[in-house]
């Protein structure tokens, strides 16, 4: 593989976790391979690699815009990340109260599913934080 997707694959797997991405890759097929690697080398290494925002800072804007799409698949993924890459469960909350502002309580309500599913599966207590 190239060195750019080399790249891309490093940033995609620190803050996904090697779980979620070998099995991404590993089911890849034929047909789906080259979105895979157009995924890791653009998205990963071209856009995620990028100095201009911290981890942190594209896992929460990744959040609000994957919510407002209603791409509830890739919003689990995400959510992980955002923990993984120092995003708290609140800040995770705040985000989708801001989606339920600007994008309406559709898109909030199942975006909060999401996040509390994948929240419970990564072991945070979600009775346990404020609930203010």
């Amino acid at each position: 593989m190239s060195e750019r997707f080399e790249k891309g694959l490093g940033v995609r797997r620190a803050v996904m976790g090697d779980e979620f991405v070998d099995k991404a890759l590993n089911n890849a097929t034929a047909f789906t391979q080259p979105l895979q690697k157009l995924v890791s080398e653009f998205c990963w290494g071209d856009v995620w690699g990028r100095e201009g925002l911290s981890k942190r800072d594209r896992s929460l804007i990744n959040i609000a815009m994957i919510s407002v799409l209603n791409r509830q698949q890739e919003l689990a993924g995400h959510v992980r990340g955002a923990i993984n890459n120092g995003v708290t469960p609140e800040e995770i909350r705040e985000v989708l109260l801001q989606v339920m502002v600007y994008a309406g309580a559709p898109a909030a309500i199942d975006s909060f599913r999401t996040a509390s599913a994948m929240l419970t599966e990564l072991g945070i207590d979600l009775n346990a934080l404020s609930a203010d």
